[in-house]
């Protein structure tokens, strides 16, 4: 018998500040963190969260990861560990890791010669650092990796957390994703792809949409076996419920057309969590502004759920106001939609004012509305992400009983 799974912390550091709450509460506001093209956390502070030794040995990414954990565990209570060490895990994705400290240090061994290269270069860029970063600090002593599969990274994090829980190898996992891509060199690759938005602008579905617009940050959340959570009084934001993946196995950076295997990531999800679509009174969209990423998300939609069923359930996608956070994205995102849940306000999808005749959705324009039961009893959404490679991740989550 799998255990059930509950969300007892929420941390993010994201494009509109610092915060879970502040995520959600200004996208629902209609708040907008893209500012001349990019998603950059302007108001992360690293003085104000982080030793001066922190700051010299983590790259932006981890502290980012620090950050959003250090939030999640301290709503969750943890003022010490409320479990045996060495049963609480640590999953933190990324999808490129440590890119600043390796432009930097690439110029320094160019400029100076390869003895002035800092002998931190390695343990500040590696993928894993996040969740090393996490885990030290907290002393957390169960399994704990880093995730890397590009922008579905953080959604596979939070996937993994959930199965170590559910099969009994942990009593609680901290899981998420960060990323902090936003130099010359990472600017200079998207670009050269002409996956970014030339105007700057990201608009999901709708028909002027012309590319992503990257973003910076970090989402965390503290997941427990229930059981536990509930004797030790923890108070419970919600429960995810289910988890699935599958692969296009069709091109590196563009989605397989069909929508199929997306399709069936969300439906053995569903599946997984116990529930149908009629169910589900909400989706976090992977809605990245491309016009390919748009229309097979769609038609994975319509698939899933059943047309009908489709253009009823309300979608939105957060990077509408942060821009895409790539491995962070599906963990930010999750943040998002369980925040969604717990105060039935679901935020909109900014920019999207002249529908695509192709993209048929209820896509939220506008502004933020209430988030209505689909049955009349459960509140249960989901969250996609789908990443360069082929990678479809959609995670079930619950509402906390009110």
């Amino acid at each position: 018998m799998k255990h059930r799974v509950v969300i007892t912390g929420l941390g993010a550091v994201t494009p509109l500040g610092v915060g879970a709450r502040a995520l959600h509460e200004r996208w629902a506001q209609g708040v907008c963190g893209i500012v001349d093209g990019a998603g950059a956390c302007t108001d992360f502070e690293p003085k104000e969260f982080l030793s001066l030794k922190e700051i010299r040995r983590l790259d932006r990414f981890s502290q980012f990861a620090l950050v959003a954990a250090d939030e999640a565990l301290t709503q969750a209570g943890w003022e010490g560990l409320p479990y045996d060490p060495l049963r609480i895990g640590c999953v933190i994705a990324t999808g490129i890791g440590g890119i600043e400290t390796v432009e930097t240090q690439h110029d320094v061994m160019r400029d100076r010669g390869a003895k002035m290269v800092s002998p931190l270069g390695i343990p500040q860029y590696m993928p894993n650092a996040g969740a090393a970063a996490v885990g030290m600090k907290h002393g957390l002593q169960g399994q704990m990796y880093g995730v890397v599969s590009a922008c579905s990274g953080g959604a596979h994090a939070i996937g993994a957390a959930l199965r170590m829980i559910q099969y009994g190898d942990a009593d609680a996992v901290v899981a998420g994703g960060a990323e902090a891509t936003l130099t010359a060199f990472g600017f200079a690759c998207f670009n050269s792809m002409q996956a970014l938005s030339p105007t700057g602008v990201s608009r999901p579905f709708d028909l002027r949409r012309d590319g992503f617009v990257m973003g910076e940050g970090a989402g965390v959340l503290v997941l427990e076996q229930a059981t536990l959570a509930q004797a030790r009084g923890a108070t419970i934001l919600g429960e995810i419920a289910g988890y699935a993946s599958t692969s296009d196995a069709y091109h590196l950076t563009a989605p397989e057309p069909s929508g199929r295997p997306a399709s069936k990531a969300i439906e053995l999800a569903l599946a997984d969590a116990g529930v149908t679509a009629a169910d589900i009174a909400y989706v976090n969209a992977h809605g990245t502004s491309t016009p390919l990423n748009d229309v097979a998300e769609t038609v994975a939609l319509k698939l899933a759920f059943g047309e009908q069923r489709a253009k009823q359930v309300p979608v939105s996608s957060t990077k509408s106001a942060i821009g895409h956070l790539l491995g962070a994205a599906g963990a930010v995102e999750s943040v998002a939609t369980v925040e969604t849940l717990r105060t039935r306000i679901i935020p909109p999808t900014l920019g999207h004012e002249v529908p695509d005749p192709e993209l048929d959705l209820d896509y939220v324009p506008g502004e933020a509305r209430p988030l209505l039961s689909a049955n009349g009893d459960s509140l249960a959404a989901i969250s996609n992400s789908f990443a360069f490679g082929g990678h479809n991740v959609t995670l079930v989550f619950r509402g906390a009983p009110r």
